[in-house]
């Protein structure tokens, strides 16, 4: 006995695997990207030790996760076309079988689910949305690898079909030999057949173009030029002083405090500590960046940002320029603390902000002042910053 279930269909209808093999093509791209990109994410806010990120060009980490983004925004309907043209063939009997066909449905059934619990918390991710009690960010990061792993053993079992699909023309009539691929029989009057008039041509050119139109969706909130077109994306580019934020004062608990008339910004080395009030801080040279704030959530905006150069501020405790330099927010919690490597901190555009767009910086931006440094996520750009350590 064998598993094989004839393919009644031949290679004649739109659940071809000349067109599946191809939208699969591009689900694949797109999650490579999407994975590749997202491991450089997490890397950046949670280092390993061995983990180099430069400061320069001041622009990378804004490409890096709008791609994310964009990419994993771009998977979706590629996902729900992908599933659309194979799913007879998830169904077909036996439904396990042999040892060889049980790991093939296997890793179907992981990829799916997986990459459908990506796909849905990452979107959910980028409105800020968060309708469970795992931790996003760590999950996220496990998941990815569950989805690379799925999709690798996917295509070591289907690796044959996929070969043969894409060295064949796309509208070519002739059988591909199907033998280890179950294939179920389509009712002749589906409309998933090319000769009721689509072709497959049409379908793979409509399946780039709705992929297309999902990325420029969201591409607007890390391409200026395309905001106007960036008709699902959560952040439109507006917000206080011309840049949107995340966090509000109000809502990490901070407006008495940054508001303070005795709010003073301590700088130590070791034994070495000196406070500085704010008129103090106006008083030293003052150096402008033009840097975006990049969110994890893939908006970003740019910024004209004015204040006093990092390693200016670690110079006044004899700091040593070669240690990581810790920021310490008036906010409490999860990213109330961040660290610049050397690299970062020593850099001319890492600052900490007074002003931004020439006007002082607003109570939501980070009053009295902030951190801002070239080529990081804004979640670690700290906001009403009260302490510097040089480690």
């Amino acid at each position: 006995m064998t598993d094989v279930v004839p393919n009644t269909d031949g290679d004649t209808g739109l659940r071809s695997p000349r067109l599946i093999a191809r939208v699969g093509m591009l689900l694949g791209l797109c999650i490579t990207v999407c994975f590749a990109t997202g491991l450089l994410s997490h890397w950046i806010q949670h280092p390993p030790g061995w983990f180099y990120w430069p400061s320069r060009p001041a622009w990378l980490y804004q490409v890096t996760q709008g791609l994310h983004v964009i990419t994993g925004v771009t998977a979706i309907p590629l996902l729900l076309i992908k599933l659309q043209l194979v799913y007879p063939r998830l169904f077909v009997r036996p439904l396990v079988g042999s040892p060889a066909r049980a790991v093939e449905r296997g890793s179907i059934a992981v990829l799916v689910s997986s990459t459908i619990f990506q796909l849905l918390t990452g979107l959910l991710n980028t409105a800020q949305w968060y309708p469970w009690k795992f931790f996003f960010t760590t999950t996220h990061y496990a998941m990815s690898f569950v989805v690379v792993a799925s999709v690798l053993v996917h295509i070591a079992v289907k690796l044959p079909i996929i070969q043969r699909a894409l060295r064949s023309p796309l509208e070519a009539t002739d059988a591909i030999d199907n033998r280890s691929e179950p294939a179920a029989t389509d009712n002749p009057a589906s409309p998933l057949r090319a000769q009721d008039g689509v072709s497959r041509r049409t379908v793979f050119r409509g399946t780039i173009a709705v992929g297309a139109l999902a990325a420029l969706a969201f591409a607007g909130q890390t391409v200026p030029f395309l905001r106007w077109m960036a008709f699902l994306a959560p952040r439109s580019g507006e917000g206080p002083q011309g840049v949107p934020i995340n966090r509000t004062a109000a809502a990490a608990g901070v407006l008495e405090t940054a508001n303070d008339p005795d709010y003073r910004l301590t700088i130590s080395s070791g034994t070495v500590t000196k406070e500085l009030a704010i008129d103090q801080l106006q008083a030293m040279p003052q150096h402008g960046s033009e840097l975006p704030i990049a969110c994890v959530e893939g908006w970003s905006a740019q910024g004209k940002w004015d204040g006093v150069r990092v390693r200016d501020l670690v110079a006044l405790v004899d700091g040593n320029r070669d240690h990581d330099v810790r920021f310490i927010s008036l906010e409490a919690g999860l990213y109330s603390v961040s660290t610049l490597p050397p690299n970062i901190s020593d850099d001319p555009l890492s600052l900490i902000a007074l002003r931004l767009h020439g006007e002082p910086l607003s109570i939501d931006h980070g009053y009295p002042c902030r951190l801002i440094a070239p080529n990081r996520p804004g979640v670690l750009q700290t906001k009403w910053v009260t302490r510097i350590e040089i480690l």
